[in-house]
């Protein structure tokens, strides 16, 4: 029987194959950095680092050079230069990223390679450890496989990265561990154990990077739209600091978050019924920005409590990104279309 069940995984198995990178793509530009541009692409890189990236300009003019890719992280609303190359890397590559960091005023910085020299890998390394908080250096490895006749499929390798622990712990850093109160490292502690629970427990959401502050940011890849975390000692009901909430937030700001939150309260019921309990609603008259969102009190000095509190947290985002990011796509286009003189569809419970 056991010879049997060898002969069945070696029929079932296949073996994987490189690719070499140029038969998919014998350009960088109009090759590598076209299809990299994609929205099902750059969602893949982001997936290998924990960002919500949406593209914004390809080869974006700084001076007399060009970005290939300048990207919004949709969390931070922070600037992201993508440089590519499909081969090793090399040093014109790098000053060509420096350039386009100080002339974009990027915060994160992502370097794409065949291959990696020991000699760049560790002037990333380098670049993370001295620079100020919340400026990242990523370098990653493309590589192409494919198992028999299949598509060639895509594999980043992440060989660089930003040190977290070692900016929060950096003299002087923002969050350094003797410049916290007792209410920040409480804040910190449990959002970055909220970001490891996200990234060990499947989601449609990306964590965003914990700070010592009462919420993380959660983008959904479209403009004036953000899902927002919050885990405060300031409860919104009662309006008073007791032992705090948890809450989920749709955010919507600027221009048009007035009108799309008329538009959303025509779905009210819809919306109530998707996302499976009663939402709040909140309209503040001294601000721009609008809120739908859901909340739990909690004591959040009970840290053996916390587990319960990131599952409930992770299950209301992913509700929250599931049912919210086609209509905030639809809407966006609407705006779109309005702009350009061009019916715009109509929003209703009844439709």
């Amino acid at each position: 029987m056991a010879s049997n069940d060898t002969s069945i995984s070696k029929a079932l198995l296949g073996r994987l194959e490189r690719v070499d990178l140029r038969s998919c793509w014998p350009r960088e530009d109009t090759g590598f950095t076209t299809w990299l541009a994609q929205e099902e692409n750059i969602s893949l890189l982001g997936d290998t680092i924990g960002i919500a990236l949406e593209v914004e300009a390809q080869e974006k003019a700084v001076g007399p050079f060009s970005a290939d890719l300048l990207c919004k992280d949709t969390a931070t609303d922070s600037w992201v230069v993508i440089e590519n190359q499909i081969e090793r890397t090399d040093h014109k590559h790098l000053g060509q990223i420096l350039t386009y960091t100080a002339g974009l005023g990027a915060t994160t910085i992502i370097w794409i390679a065949k291959h990696f020299t020991d000699e760049h890998r560790a002037t990333l390394d380098w670049l993370n450890s001295v620079t100020r908080e919340g400026i990242d250096f990523f370098g990653l490895e493309i590589e192409l496989w494919r198992i028999g006749d299949s598509p060639a499929a895509p594999k980043f390798n992440v060989v660089a990265r930003p040190n977290d622990w070692q900016k929060r712990l950096a003299p002087g850093g923002a969050q350094a561990s003797g410049a916290l109160s007792p209410t920040q490292r409480i804040q910190l502690d449990f959002w970055t154990a909220f970001h490891d629970y996200l990234i060990e427990h499947p989601s449609a959401v990306k964590p965003g990077k914990p700070y010592a502050q009462a919420w993380m940011n959660i983008g959904m890849g479209g403009r004036g739209f953000l899902l927002k975390a919050v885990a405060s000692f300031w409860d919104s009901k009662t309006e008073k600091y007791t032992d705090g909430e948890i809450r989920v937030d749709l955010v919507l700001a600027g221009a048009s978050a007035e009108a799309y939150f008329a538009m959303l309260g025509r779905l009210e019921k819809s919306l109530t019924r998707d996302i499976g309990e009663p939402l709040a609603w909140l309209s503040p008259k001294d601000s721009q920005v609008r809120r739908i969102s859901v909340r739990r009190p909690v004591d959040l000095r009970d840290r053996e409590s916390w587990s319960s509190y990131f599952a409930w947290l992770g299950e209301r985002l992913d509700r929250f990104h599931n049912v919210f990011v086609p209509i905030a796509r639809d809407l966006e286009a609407e705006r779109m279309n309005s702009e350009a003189n061009y019916p715009s569809p109509e929003y209703d419970d009844a439709g």
